[in-house]
């Protein structure tokens, strides 16, 4: 293995530093260990180029993760373009069959990559990795080996089968981001757990209601708003056709790039009423006027000025449930986005208006966020009784 020097690690430190707000900074030294002065120069390339933050976390997360296992694999460094042989081994050590591993040891990871990794902690579920861990770092890996002008053996037929068969051998069904969805009444119950005047109550009462309000907001989503995405509206009355209704507020949210949107499309999500007012009084208790929205709170109640991370917003909604007696296990963050279009069926709101708000673009994609347990209480599967 090459060794690398402390003062070019140390620099390569300080040149992630840069990139502090996209990079999870537990994981910087990590990283800089890990990753070449080439290979941050790339990362700081795709950033100014616009790359969504959440696809530059993941890259530079999987890129020290590949750098690592080629090393204890192949006792080589990472080649560019890898080799379609290395791709084969990369699913072969990450997608195995966990029965034929009792009868064959040597099936799957060898032992000594396993425990490299794990000393790193860059490993720490056991049995085969998840299909979609494994695609989402093949896709990483064709992306960096794209921006270094490779074009590499990603698309290769060998590639493809192996990966639907080792699938199928794992034998893991896909399971749901969230087992349970949070609905209207689901989320009342977490909003009860809020107090009225403890800062990091109004902050995760602003979080609650602000995402599911939203359309399901991702939790990268919720953790990236930033004041300046804040736009006020002209207030809105509570019944449209109604002029005697009270006016409540309105604020947009400009979402700028997701998962399903460009910096360029101008995306945009309405809150109507007590999302707004809890929202407003967040950053109004923590005199927020510019930056991150949603802020760590230490155990002082000082707002720190760095955001959230996704990750906390995970955890956040966890507390709740666990504050409201839920199983936290069967929630998480994602069920404010599934959440909120079952409770858009429920209510009899048009899919395609739900989607408007929730800026899903695929039909087939939306509808099957409604739950199973919603389904039974539906129509549809009682035509013959």
């Amino acid at each position: 293995m090459t060794v690398v020097s402390s003062p070019s690690i140390a620099g390569r430190a300080e040149e992630l530093d840069a990139l502090d707000a996209i990079l999870p900074f537990d994981r910087r030294d990590q990283l800089a260990a890990l990753l070449t002065d080439d290979d941050v120069a790339t990362l700081k390339h795709l950033a100014s180029e616009g790359m969504g933050d959440n696809t530059l976390r993941a890259l530079a997360s999987d890129l020290g993760y590949l750098k690592a296992w080629c090393q204890l694999a192949t006792g080589s460094l990472l080649p560019w373009p890898a080799p379609e042989s290395l791709l084969l081994k990369f699913v072969a050590h990450h997608l195995w069959d966990p029965v034929k591993r009792t009868e064959d040891p040597s099936h799957g990871m060898p032992f000594e990559v396993e425990a490299g990794l794990r000393s790193q902690h860059l490993l720490r579920a056991h049995g085969p990795h998840a299909p979609a861990t494994v695609r989402r770092r093949l896709t990483s890996w064709s992306i960096l080996t794209r921006w270094r002008g490779h074009a590499g053996a990603f698309t290769a037929p060998s590639l493809k089968s192996a990966l639907r068969l080792a699938v199928r051998a794992t034998g893991r069904t896909r399971q749901r981001k969230s087992k349970n969805a949070i609905t209207a009444d689901v989320l009342a119950q977490l909003l009860s757990t809020c107090s009225v005047d403890r800062l990091v109550d109004i902050r995760d009462r602003a979080i609650l209601l602000a995402a599911f309000a939203s359309g399901g907001r991702r939790r990268s989503e919720i953790a990236n708003l930033r004041v300046g995405d804040l736009v006020e509206e002209e207030p809105v009355r509570a019944v449209p056709d109604d002029p005697a209704s009270p006016p409540l507020p309105c604020l947009a949210i400009r979402l700028g790039r997701t998962k399903t949107t460009g910096p360029d499309d101008d995306a945009r999500s309405l809150m109507i009423g007590r999302p707004v007012e809890a929202l407003k009084r967040w950053l109004q208790e923590a005199r927020i006027d510019s930056g991150p929205v949603f802020r760590r709170i230490d155990q002082w109640g000082n707002v720190d000025r760095r955001a959230l991370s996704p990750q906390s917003i995970n955890l956040i909604l966890k507390s709740r449930c666990t504050k409201a007696g839920f199983d936290p296990q069967k929630f998480s963050a994602h069920g404010l986005r599934s959440g909120y279009l079952t409770e858009a069926a429920n209510r009899g709101i048009p899919l395609p208006e739900a989607m408007q708000q929730s800026q899903h673009r695929s039909v087939t994609q939306a509808a099957a966020y409604y739950n199973n347990p919603d389904r039974k209480r539906g129509r549809a599967a009682r035509l013959i009784v």
